[in-house]
């Protein structure tokens, strides 16, 4: 996605917006352009352009109409660094919604809701929604797996919009095998002027790697593989922390790989649109705890909670980590109308069923030959552990090298320094002063830490849980 910012009220409008404008042109390295809107010079739009579609014409401000003034500036994600040269509080941009900047009223913002915006946590109706989408009305199981595929492919089908080579994450999981699979079959029917190529991260061992491996040979891709180190991974946290914007544990961890990963395409590669499998977790109930949910309401009102929280956690951690390098994310698991229709579906579809998290979604796929069928019962691997070997995960290495970096003194005294969400752990200390050094007094820019539920988990990785079995053949 593009940069874009916009700034009110200051006096030294041009000086602060130059400063500003520098700190995200990472997202958009094609053309910038700024302007002073509404003909007061205390009121500027920024614009950083990343050229997907239409070298010439898509530039912004956009200047709606010139009397009365209206100017127009949309992209996706704000979220921060832009604002840091004001002493405002600053927090996340609500997904659905819109803020109006008020002269008349000491220019105070307001927030509305967007009311024909498609929330995609909210859980309609199944008939209602089928009845409007032309889809099958009844809960039959072929009628509502064919629905999936249908509904699937349009949302990759949809995002092939471009006039850049387009690329895909492929860690060997179940999510990104499935949009890669996808994305070449259609490549192929379009005929897209070159091949897909697919990028995996990991070290030579890593359970992603070898998987990504067997899917790229399965679906004939041009796959390039990039060698993950700890230690090239633990130099990279100040870099992956000050695009991030967050302290998370869990987010900083798995930050790193695919960091590292966007910065092999932007210098190796000409790939610029980049599709992933990112939301596909949350929609479809594959984090490793949902086999512990008391219920499946439970695990419905879970699964939402998750879609609500996206854009703090996973798609924040997926925009800002490759945004760093000039690359535009795509993500068809968040098309809304498949969300929409996954939501709708009976909560005991969703569940985890014979010990398999994500099991509608992979009998949705079954006996196609899209993907190979040990990688379409792939149990489910976070991407920051399967980028290392099942014998020492990433968190790990980490770990021992905070040891000799934060002593038990200052985890004690960490009450002191960092009173809100004060870290527990050694980890989120260093995280935490790293955050601190770029982004000093913000605590608040993360609703909390990211941990599993329902079960006595002490860190957000899964391999640390008690229900936690890798597949056999690892």
């Amino acid at each position: 996605m593009c940069g874009i910012w916009a700034l009110f009220g200051s006096d030294e409008c041009l000086a602060v917006q130059c400063t500003n404008a520098m700190k995200i042109a990472h997202r958009g390295p094609d053309a910038f352009r700024f302007e002073n809107v509404n003909g007061f010079t205390n009121c500027c739009f920024g614009f950083h352009r990343l050229a997907i579609v239409d070298q010439l014409y898509g530039m912004q401000p956009l200047r709606v109409k010139k009397f009365p003034y209206l100017w127009l500036c949309y992209n996706g994600l704000l979220e921060i660094k832009t604002s840091m040269s004001t002493p405002a509080n600053i927090t996340p941009f609500e997904p659905g919604h819109f803020q109006v900047f008020d002269l008349k009223l000491n220019g105070k913002v307001k927030s509305f809701p967007i009311d024909r915006f498609h929330c995609c946590t909210k859980e309609p109706k199944h008939a209602e929604y089928n009845k409007l989408e032309g889809l099958g009305t009844d809960f039959e199981l072929e009628t509502v797996k064919s629905n999936i595929r249908i509904l699937f492919e349009d949302a990759v089908k949809k995002r092939l919009m471009a006039h850049r080579r387009i690329g895909c994450l492929l860690s060997g999981g179940l999510d990104s095998s499935l949009v890669a699979a996808t994305l070449v079959n259609l490549a192929k029917q379009e005929e897209l002027p070159y091949p897909i190529q697919t990028f995996s991260i990991g070290a030579e061992d890593s359970p992603d790697a070898i998987a990504a491996r067997k899917v790229a040979a399965h679906i004939n891709s041009e796959h390039h593989e990039v060698n993950f180190s700890p230690e090239e991974g633990i130099r990279a946290l100040d870099e992956v922390i000050f695009h991030l914007e967050s302290y998370d544990i869990t987010t900083v961890r798995a930050s790193v790989g695919m960091y590292l990963i966007s910065k092999y395409i932007r210098e190796k590669t000409d790939s610029v649109v980049i599709f992933s499998g990112e939301g596909s977790d949350e929609l479809t109930q594959g984090y490793i705890y949902f086999h512990k949910a008391p219920s499946p309401k439970a695990a419905a009102e879970d699964s939402v909670r998750l879609m609500k929280e996206l854009y703090v956690y996973d798609v924040l951690r997926a925009d800002r980590t490759t945004a760093a390098h000039g690359l535009e994310l795509r993500v068809p698991f968040l098309d809304h109308r498949f969300t929409a229709y996954y939501l709708s579906l009976p909560e005991e579809m969703r569940v985890p069923k014979d010990g398999v998290e994500k099991h509608l979604l992979r009998e949705s796929f079954k006996g196609l030959n899209l993907i190979p069928d040990e990688i379409l019962w792939r149990r489910k691997e976070a991407f920051s552990d399967g980028m290392t070997s099942l014998k020492k995960s990433w968190y790990t290495s980490l770990q021992e090298h905070i040891e000799s970096k934060v002593n038990d003194l200052q985890l004690e005294k960490a009450k002191s320094l960092f009173p809100e969400k004060t870290p527990t752990t050694k980890e989120g200390f260093f995280i935490r002063q790293i955050f601190e050094k770029h982004y000093p007094g913000r605590s608040e820019w993360i609703p909390g830490y990211w941990m599993p539920r329902w079960i006595k988990a002490t860190d957000p990785s899964a391999r640390t849980l008690s229900i936690y079995k890798p597949d056999k053949d690892q």
